[in-house]
């Protein structure tokens, strides 16, 4: 089988693990305070509220259109370029007894008074507050239940070092992932919640097949040491983690460019989420199993005593 790296030296990966961890650390910790302070902007799904899409027959000038909506009393709207200049999305949080036809048709007057050109109502979606939660609930709910099957998998499958140190890197990559949606306030939805869970999903098989690696280099070389063990793990790897991610980076730059606005943010999620699971499999797990000692004892499988070995061959 081709590798893309060959070489008879082990790359020291290790050599770097301080200066990643200190990284590692304060992105964690900006994460969570950007998510304590700034939150989520949760999309309509969450927050309930009524989505409409306007088309105009030439660049719409969004101060405008804020300063329409704003004399029609919708100075709580959320105005912003949709796909093109001559498409706009108008966000508006939800209004008790209106419907949304009726608020669809009064923006729709507004917006015709103001601009002396075709406007037209291209979408209109309507999501109520008890709907939004109950998305929060199940969505919370669903990333939930995907961490605990996969702690229980990892904690089955591994010595606990190691599975200390995937647990760690899946925490990392889930905080860095939802930090940089909350620090540049990008609308967090239904699609970039199942792009996290799928980002759960191949961080969680990347660091396997590292700790996989590390376990079986730790059985076959008795006199290398815990970090010689390592780099050598991680160079054998190397290969296999350089064509997964940028095959899969090229079909999700694809997405991002390609597919839509709709899909932004799905891709957005998946493309940041691909790079950090890399890079958490190679430095966040392998740097926790090593700072709580895990060394060849550990991972060499149990002897089983054959039946009659403690007789007397001779009797």
């Amino acid at each position: 089988m081709q590798e893309i790296i060959k070489t008879d030296e082990r790359l020291p990966f290790m050599r770097f693990r301080g200066i990643m961890g200190i990284i590692s650390t304060l992105l964690v910790v900006v994460s969570i305070v950007s998510l304590s302070v700034n939150k989520l902007n949760l999309g309509l799904d969450f927050t309930g509220g009524t989505l409409l899409e306007v088309g105009f027959e030439s660049a719409a000038d969004l101060s405008r259109v804020r300063g329409a909506l704003d004399e029609s009393d919708f100075g709580d709207a959320v105005v912003q370029n949709y796909g093109s200049q001559e498409e706009i999305l108008i966000r508006l949080e939800p209004r008790e007894g209106v419907k949304a036809e009726q608020l669809g048709t009064t923006i729709l007057e507004s917006l015709r008074a103001e601009f002396d050109q075709t406007v037209e109502m291209r979408r209109i979606e309507f999501v109520g507050p008890n709907v939004g939660d109950e998305f929060i609930e199940q969505g919370g709910l669903a990333m939930l239940t995907a961490l605990i099957c996969i702690l229980l998998y990892i904690a089955m499958r591994f010595e606990w070092r190691l599975a200390v140190g995937a647990v760690a890197a899946l925490a990392h990559d889930v905080t860095l992932t939802l930090g940089l949606f909350s620090i540049l306030q990008l609308e967090f939805d239904l699609t970039v919640l199942a792009a996290l869970l799928a980002v759960i999903g191949y961080s969680i098989n990347d660091t396997v097949v590292v700790c996989d690696r590390i376990r079986e280099t730790f059985r076959k070389f008795a006199k290398l040491t815990p970090i010689q063990t390592v780099n050598r793990a991680l160079t054998d790897t190397l290969s296999r983690t350089i064509v997964t991610s940028l095959t899969t980076i090229l079909v999700l730059l694809t997405l991002f460019l390609l597919g839509g606005p709709l899909i932004h943010g799905f891709a957005t999620a998946l493309l940041f989420g691909v790079v950090i699971g890399t890079y958490s499999s190679i430095y966040i797990a392998s740097t926790v199993a090593l700072k709580f000692g895990v060394s060849r004892e550990d991972l060499m499988p149990p002897e089983v005593e054959k039946e009659g070995a403690d007789q007397d061959p001779l009797n």
